[in-house]
């Protein structure tokens, strides 16, 4: 069986290879009208830049891209294809919002989400999406998170007392991004699964939250095999992939296999505990860890009261708890560690802030949800982070009919001439360019590369608001805009400062002796030093005195 197995997937690659080389041939033979805007020459046959872009140490390299060539950037995609790497307001607007059923999520993107997680709202387009979000809509509400943030302090404050244990009263240096991704996975299984994932206590292990943080490096390394996903399902049976998928000679393939087995598991199990609970009966409910508040006890009575057609199958609710959990738990953790990191580089920063939330709460009793979420100078620590490094770099996107792309600042083309729109070919790969955006100095200023907090304290610049950059958040492309927007940013921000609130009046943040690499991944991470692929990041944390 083992042999007919080996058999078979070198047969789907050797064909795979075939056709690659034949797709890439025709590539070079044809001309396309991206050629003429500016980019970068292709560094490989088979890969054309993309091996640079989406490479683990590729932060440096998307900064120059636009500082060398600008706004909106050619470049080579597997196989040939040309790409547009993007961040112009005027283009974002189009892409993001105007035109959006146009550049939808590239295909690859949608096949391989709904391998990893089921058909959520990250694996679905159009009115599916639409549907599946506006049944979900509701539980994100400021309201809904009033009513959560008793539950979110209450899991942050195990959190200190689990960390005042390690750390005993001297400084102690501490993984704390270890300890911000099993806050982040606890609070979202409390918030929004109803289900406790995590104690929090000192030595405890958590498997599913390590699973979760090694999902993304692990398939930002696939990359160039995620791209052909779409094809290789066109040409090879399903069955085949399935059955031939454990003899596949790729490392990185085989850790995905493990990682995703592992956090499969889990909702599924949830679903069928909270399934019975409702079907006792709200009473049932109440006496579960959110007080039947949380998110999928929410969706799931939702579900039930709506009419027939609006209702979602089971594996769809499934697939939106696993998408729900994959998406909230990366994202705060590692945003929550580059903060911490950057208030440890900052005393007097750090300072202010303990200062301001000491403030709100002199007694050192919690800050209610409407005080927090109007302190000014947490607000800025937080947009600011967000602005300067946002957890996603870029998000992709794939024209699905030939467009026309216009430019709120020309560019000048290959031919010498000035180009203000871009004729965007049907199959045209494309990269909403966040970190970019973010860091424009056309539309921030000349400091935009500095983490500057003031920026927030004061109005902004002109160029910013006449830009009308097309994100949900604070002139911000971090979690984008339009019909694909972060459905859960409220419920982040919350997150975050929940816990900046509780740990900054409980510990001073200093460095740690180890040297912090950040990466480029689908959601950046830290490392030891730039060799190392093992998430963390270590500083170190002084009791404060009470």
């Amino acid at each position: 069986m083992a042999t007919t197995m080996h058999g078979l997937a070198l047969y789907a690659l050797c064909g795979l290879c075939v056709w690659a080389l034949w797709r890439v041939l025709c590539a070079y033979a044809v001309k396309s009208p991206l050629d003429n805007v500016p980019g970068p020459e292709r560094t490989s046959f088979l890969k054309g830049n993309t091996h640079q872009i989406f490479s683990r140490h590729g932060l440096d390299y998307l900064q120059e891209l636009g500082e060398r060539y600008g706004q909106v950037v050619r470049y080579y995609a597997p196989l040939g294809a040309r790409g547009l790497y993007v961040f112009d307001p005027k283009a974002l607007n189009h892409i993001v919002v105007k035109d959006q059923a146009i550049y939808e999520e590239p295909r690859w993107f949608i096949r391989l989400n709904r391998l990893l997680f089921g058909p959520g709202l990250l694996s679905t387009l159009g009115d599916h999406h639409r549907k599946q979000r506006k049944l979900l809509n509701p539980v994100f509400s400021i309201n809904h998170m009033r009513h959560m943030t008793p539950m979110f302090y209450n899991v942050v404050h195990d959190l200190r007392d689990a960390v005042a244990e390690q750390v005993k009263d001297t400084p102690t240096e501490v993984n704390v991004l270890d300890w911000m991704l099993r806050t982040a996975l606890e609070l979202v299984g409390q918030g929004g699964l109803g289900y406790s994932f995590d104690a929090l206590s000192a030595q405890k292990r958590n498997v599913y939250g390590e699973a979760l943080k090694e999902l993304l490096p692990t398939v930002f390394a696939l990359h160039f095999w995620r791209v052909l996903l779409p094809y290789v399902s066109a040409v090879v049976p399903a069955w085949v992939c399935r059955a031939a998928a454990p003899f596949f000679p790729h490392a990185a393939m085989q850790k995905l296999r493990r990682v995703v087995g592992a956090m499969d598991a889990h909702p599924r199990r949830i679903f069928e505990m909270k399934k019975g609970l409702l079907e006792k009966g709200d009473a049932a409910v109440v006496h579960q860890v959110s007080e039947g508040r949380d998110i999928l006890s929410i969706l799931m009575k939702a579900n039930r009261e709506v009419d027939e057609e609006d209702r979602l199958p089971e594996d769809e609710i499934i697939a939106q708890m696993s998408t729900l959990v994959f998406a909230a738990t990366d994202t705060t953790s590692n945003a929550l560690a580059r903060i911490f990191q950057l208030l440890a580089e900052h005393p007097d920063v750090q300072d202010r802030l303990r200062a301001e939330l000491t403030d709100a709460a002199p007694d050192g009793a919690d800050i209610p949800y409407d005080a927090l979420v109007e302190l000014p100078y947490l607000d800025a620590v937080c947009r600011e982070t967000l602005r300067l490094h946002p957890p996603a770099s870029f998000m992709n996107r794939e024209a699905r009919a030939n467009a026309v792309l216009p430019l709120a600042e020309p560019l000048r083309g290959a031919d010498g001439a000035p180009i203000t729109e871009i004729t965007v070919p049907r199959g045209t790969p494309l990269i909403i360019a966040i970190r970019a955006s973010n860091r424009n100095s056309a539309l921030w200023g000349v400091d935009a590369l500095a983490w500057r907090l003031e920026r927030w304290l004061a109005p902004l610049p002109d160029a910013l608001a006449k830009a009308h950059v097309p994100g949900s958040y604070a002139n911000l492309m971090t979690f984008l805009g339009g019909g694909r927007a972060c459905i859960g940013f409220k419920f982040s921000q919350l997150e975050m400062k929940v816990v900046l609130a509780v740990m900054l009046r409980s510990f001073r943040f200093l460095p740690g002796d180890k040297e912090i690499y950040w990466n480029l991944a689908p959601v950046a991470y830290p490392t030891v030093g730039k060799t190392s692929t093992k998430s963390e990041l270590y500083l170190k944390l002084e009791p404060l005195k009470t």
